[in-house]
């Protein structure tokens, strides 16, 4: 089995590519080794030590690399840890864990859209599924829709973009723009 390796935007963070499907639908974060105990693997790869995030896609895993740690003596155990889980057929989640379920609950953060923007919303969430989400996608990460109150737009940055230096340019001169071309009520994207 070969798994490819991917640079991603955000330095400490390498996109894996294990040349099958890792989800079948949806993505999900791991940002703390109790929210990967969900995971074998996703808790194998914490116990590394030098990790502090993993990210599953749906053909790709993101794994983030502490401060400070170098990814030429990382990268080998990553990858001895994702040929095992792989070469044996391991499930993804542990049984009864709910964990297979792929993005947090949408706009948690801000109690619901207004039904008056119903339209607005639909046109944001199209917008960022068909056009933004693939291209995060390419770059190991995912954005999650969290709401849109007076004009802002809130967004959720996942996998390598969370934390990634270039992230805030991503959201302030691609999505942004994007959006406010399509959607003119758009007046800023913030990250939450």
């Amino acid at each position: 089995m070969l798994i490819e390796t991917e640079p991603t935007p955000n330095p400490a963070t390498l996109k894996f590519l294990p040349g099958r499907p890792v989800m079948d639908a949806g993505t999900r974060d791991f940002a703390t080794p109790e929210e990967a105990e969900a995971s074998p693997l996703a808790d194998a790869l914490f116990g590394l030590g030098d990790v502090t995030g993993v990210f599953f896609g749906r053909d790709f895993i993101s794994v983030t690399a502490a401060p400070g740690v170098e990814w030429n003596g990382l990268k080998p155990d990553v990858l001895g840890i994702l040929l095992d889980h792989f070469s044996a057929n391991m499930p993804l989640f542990r049984q009864g864990s709910a964990a297979g379920f792929s993005v947090p609950p949408e706009a948690a953060d801000f109690g619901g859209d207004n039904p008056e923007d119903a339209d607005i919303v639909a046109q944001i969430r199209e917008l960022i599924d068909t056009r933004v989400r693939p291209a995060v996608a390419n770059d190991g990460g995912d954005i999650v829709y969290r709401g849109f109150d007076a004009g802002k737009v809130y967004l959720q940055m996942q996998g390598a973009c969370s934390g990634c230096p270039s992230s805030s340019a991503t959201l302030k001169n691609g999505i942004e723009q994007l959006l406010k071309h399509y959607v003119p009520e758009v007046t800023e994207v913030r990250a939450v």
